[in-house]
């Protein structure tokens, strides 16, 4: 019986690795004078608040966050969906930005979509 639990504890603590990343399926960059506004598009096996897609960042190659978006709420009946960010001033010498996701189960995944602002 020992065992058994040892194991389901080592399942539990292993669970956020195998989660499935929320993945980037669109970004949208408009230029607004001298910011930007992001309609970034992301799909995620949402399964209710235990398991959701809760943030967006924009950050630039080193890692910077530039931007944030937080998401309130499960989409798991909406899927993919858009959320936007307006008003967001990126460095000047910078032409690439990344979008990284988040999640309630393994919070900021690594993978990062690069995409060319100018």
């Amino acid at each position: 019986m020992f065992k058994r639990l040892i194991l389901f504890a080592l399942v539990l603590l292993a669970a956020p690795a195998f989660a499935d990343a929320p993945r980037v399926e669109n970004v949208k960059v408009t230029k607004r004078g001298a910011t930007f506004n992001f309609d970034v598009t992301i799909s995620h096996q949402d399964t209710g608040w235990a398991n959701y897609a809760d943030a967006w960042r924009i950050v630039d190659l080193k890692g910077n966050e530039l931007g944030l978006r937080n998401l309130a709420h499960p989409h798991e009946h909406e899927q993919p969906f858009t959320r936007s960010l307006s008003n967001v001033s990126i460095p000047d010498d910078v032409e690439i930005i990344g979008i990284q996701t988040r999640d309630t189960v393994g919070g900021w995944y690594p993978d990062i979509t690069k995409v060319r602002i100018r």
